[in-house]
């Protein structure tokens, strides 16, 4: 079920610089995260389908969580992309490849936790990610999307910010499976 209350937020890109001046504090960040063992991958949600109110289908293949982390002021984050030139067996090496990735966003003041998506029937992956704070989210999303143009055809980009939303309730508080198909609503899960 969609909450009167949510209020969907998104910003255009940070300025490069501000943008990779983030990403190298984040590095810092995770890489102590790291080294202090608290990132995992745990595999509860790993293999679960969820259907989109766009009409398309994705299916969540990792999970990475900061131990200890907690979204005291909980946001839900969704984060989309297509990658340029990526076809067939490329999708599995860039999942694989994508684990390499996590140093870029763990670090980043506020991150809780986040579901990869693998790409749906469109070539589009998202990240369903938990915050503790809507401004924090959206300065991670402001500065990834600088990250993902490097790879990304130009316009596939989008987040949504859902300040207040916990990223389970995107998968339990969902409309009937049968809800109208509305292609702004990319982000909002109806079916896992």
């Amino acid at each position: 079920m969609i909450h009167s209350e949510d209020r969907t937020r998104s910003a255009p890109p940070l300025p490069r610089g501000d943008a990779w001046l983030a990403v190298a504090r984040c590095v810092g960040v995770s890489l102590r995260l790291l080294a202090r063992r608290r990132v995992r991958c745990p595999r509860t949600r790993v293999g679960a389908r969820v259907r989109f109110a766009d009409g398309s289908t994705s299916t969540i293949y990792r999970e990475t969580v900061v131990t200890g982390a907690v979204a005291s002021h909980c946001c839900a984050l969704v984060v989309r992309f297509r990658l340029r030139g990526v076809r067939g067996r490329g999708h599995a090496l860039f999942r694989a490849e994508s684990l390499l990735n996590t140093p870029l966003f763990v670090g980043f003041p506020g991150f809780v936790a986040k579901w990869w998506l693998a790409a749906d029937e469109n070539g589009v992956y998202r990240g369903l990610y938990e915050w503790d704070g809507a401004d924090q989210a959206e300065a991670y999303a402001r500065a990834l999307w600088r990250v993902l143009e490097l790879v990304s055809v130009r316009g596939s980009i989008a987040y949504t910010v859902l300040p207040g939303r916990h990223r389970d309730d995107l998968l339990t508080d969902q409309p009937p499976p049968d809800a109208d198909t509305d292609p702004a609503a990319w982000w909002r899960p109806v079916a896992s």
